[in-house]
Formats: structure tokens, C-alpha cells, sequence
């Protein structure tokens, strides 16, 4: 099959390549996907995307007029794909469901540990010959109470991390599961409940119209001033200006994010010679009691290893003409 594989990444080629064991023919494009982009699929019956790329209706249209026949998405979330637009278009999509819920827990985990421990301050101070302890009095995790928003794959892992630490957790989710609570005491709870309660909340559910802008200032007004915040899902879960308004008021003590609502384009892009043109991202980059990653919780050799041969397995048995498990359409 011939496959063109939009914003592909230098680090994530090897593992495309060998995942692929010179089966298909690939052709790998720097390129976001997007209505100006599309007719880069000219010619191929496959497309994989990333979550950055633009495959909402107009853009499937163009793809389906172009001859496409199959999108892979290498990312488990889709709210960036017009899912109805493709069964109507009859295009098969599919995606790399629960590629990497360990990369992605243990990074939250990391965004806490280094807010809550004010390691990123620390470094700076060392860097410049100050070892003095006034600035970086942290505080532990052990009988904090952390709510976690959806209990999927990711959500479940880091439970288990968390109760490592000695923490209450309270869960909520549109389904329970009895092994968090059977295992590790987790409580399911009304989201009131966690915003009322908790030292600590980690968003973990998938963007859709229930979930966005689930934390905004009407949210923010349940919590206690001193509640960290924690987005590895997506950024537009969290109305951003409401967080930065409640971080400045100090009615947040701060937000650890791997994603922002308008990262495309920007995120995932070397933009150290440009001046950013977006000033709440920049707002979010500049205040002391965010610490922002770009988008990098999958990036681990065994989460890509995990995407390339989740994506080359679904190509391969759409080339035998057989369904995937992992098919959205």
C-alpha cells in the first residue's frame, strides 16, 4: 500500500521504519494535514495523522476526492478527526488506542512532583550558584487527596502510582471501576465532590462536547486556593484565561499542563527565533506557577515503538482486506 505519513516527526521515523520492515511504500511529510495540505495525498490510499493535524470535514472531502481510502491516527485521541463526516465518506479510521498509558502517567506524575517539590526553581538557583533552601520548601504527597477526571487506561495508572504515595483518591467517571476501588481504596465521587476535596486533580478524559471546558472559572470557584492542577489530555478541557485569571488571584496554586487548546502549529515546532504571536500562551509560559511542557508525555522509545507498530498493524490488516480492533468507522 502506498502511504503518506503527515508531520512526521525525526524522532518517531526510526520506529515508523522499523515497524514497517519495508513492506509499504512510505513517504514521510514534515507537513501538518490541513485544507492547504491535502493534495499531498494525491496518489496514496493511506494517510496517518498526528493529533496536531486538521481532519474535519472539508479536509476528509478533499482527502476522499484525492483518492484516500484509509487515515491512521497515531495519537489515541480523535476529537481532531470528524469521525461522522468519515463513515459518510466511507473512509476507515482508526487510531493507536492505549499505546502509552505508562509514558503518560509517569509524566503527570513528573509535572506534579516538579511543582510540588519546585525542582524546575531549584535547578535555576544551582545554575546560578545560589544553594539556598528559603525558596524551595515543598510539601509531600503522602496523605494528600487527589482527584482524578476519567479512570481509563492512563487515569487507572496513575491511581496505582499514587496510592504508592499514600494518598485518598477520589475518582470520577462515567463508569466505575471495582478493581480501583477494591485495590486501592479509590472512591468514585460527583465532580463537586473533587473539586470541593481536593489537594491535587488530574484531568485524564478524552476531549468531547461533555468535557470542554470542564474546568473553568465556575469550577475553579469550588476548589480550595491551594489545589494543583494537572492536564495530560487536552488543553481545550481547561478554559484557559479562567486558569490564568484564578492562578494570578492566587485562588490556584498552580498548573502542570502537557497540552494547551491552541497548540497547532506551535507545539511540536522549534520557534526559538520567532516572537510568539499568541499572548496567553505566552502568559501561560511566563507565570512562575505554570510549568508547561510541549506535548511531550508520549515521547518515550517504548510509546513510539508501541504507535509504529499499532499503526502498521492496523495498514496491514486493512491490506488483507480484514477489520482492526482499533477502527473507529
Amino acid at each position: 500500500m502506498k502511504i503518506l505519513i503527515y508531520s512526521a516527526k525525526d524522532f518517531e521515523i526510526p520506529f515508523l521504519e522499523k515497524a514497517n520492515q519495508e513492506k509499504h511504500h512510505v513517504t514521510y511529510s514534515d507537513k501538518r494535514l490541513t485544507l492547504k495540505t491535502a493534495h499531498i495525498a494525491i496518489g496514496f490510499e493511506v494517510v496517518s495523522i498526528f493529533s496536531a493535524d486538521d481532519a474535519s470535514s472539508l479536509v476528509l472531502e478533499r482527502l476522499k476526492d484525492f483518492g484516500v481510502r484509509y487515515i491512521t491516527i497515531r495519537a489515541t485521541g480523535y476529537d481532531n478527526v470528524n469521525i461522522m463526516k468519515a463513515k459518510i465518506l466511507g473512509l476507515r479510521v482508526a487510531n493507536a488506542s492505549g499505546y502509552a498509558p505508562y509514558a503518560i502517567a509517569e509524566h503527570a506524575i513528573g509535572l506534579l512532583l516538579a511543582i510540588k517539590r519546585k525542582l524546575i526553581a531549584s535547578n535555576e538557583m544551582v545554575n546560578a550558584h545560589n544553594f539556598s533552601l528559603s525558596a524551595l520548601v515543598g510539601s509531600d504527597l503522602n496523605q494528600k487527596t487527589v482527584g482524578i477526571i476519567g479512570t481509563g487506561k492512563i487515569g487507572k495508572v496513575i491511581v496505582s502510582i499514587l496510592h504508592g504515595f499514600g494518598c485518598k483518591i477520589l475518582c470520577n467517571d462515567v463508569q466505575e471501576d471495582q478493581n480501583l476501588i477494591t485495590t486501592y481504596d479509590a472512591q468514585y465521587v460527583s465532580l463537586h465532590d473533587i473539586y470541593k476535596n481536593s489537594d491535587i486533580i488530574f484531568l485524564c478524559v478524552p476531549l468531547t462536547t461533555q468535557t470542554h471546558y470542564i474546568i473553568d472559572k465556575h469550577a475553579i470557584a469550588q476548589m480550595h486556593p491551594h489545589v494543583i492542577l494537572i492536564n495530560i489530555a487536552r488543553g481545550a478541557l481547561v478554559h484557559t484565561q479562567d486558569i490564568l485569571t484564578a492562578l494570578e488571584a492566587k485562588k490556584i496554586y498552580a498548573y502542570g499542563t502537557d497540552v494547551y487548546e491552541k497548540e497547532e502549529g506551535v507545539f511540536f515546532y522549534n520557534h526559538s527565533n520567532n516572537a510568539l504571536k499568541d499572548d496567553v500562551l505566552q502568559k501561560l509560559i511566563d507565570l512562575p506557577n505554570v510549568l508547561l511542557t510541549p506535548h511531550q508525555a508520549f515521547a518515550t522509545q517504548e510509546a513510539l515503538s508501541n504507535i509504529a507498530e499499532t499503526t502498521f498493524h492496523t495498514i496491514n490488516c486493512w491490506d488483507r482486506k480484514e477489520h482492526t480492533e482499533n477502527e473507529l468507522t
